[in-house]
């Protein structure tokens, strides 16, 4: 039996990594996106509801990952690239 709930304790913790490296992927696109073309408001929209999303009790549900670091660290990342 514990070794079911090993395994099922992996999938959720896969799917919860799952999640948030899509919203890490969605959020790099969206400031690219800005930095390419600042004035756009469906992008500029799209990141701030990602940016909800990384202050979420979700997301610190998902992961102890602090999410105002992570969007600190996806904001240097396009800024030096």
């Amino acid at each position: 039996m514990a070794a079911v709930n090993k395994q099922t304790g992996n999938a959720y913790e896969n799917l919860a990594n799952a999640i948030i490296v899509q919203a890490a992927e969605d959020y790099r696109a969206a400031l690219k996106k800005i930095k390419a073309h600042p004035k756009n408001k469906d992008v500029i929209n799209e990141a701030l509801r990602i940016e909800r999303f990384f202050r979420s009790g979700w997301y610190q549900s998902l992961t102890s990952v602090d999410g105002e670091c992570l969007i600190r660290r996806l904001q240097a990342e396009i800024r030096s690239s």
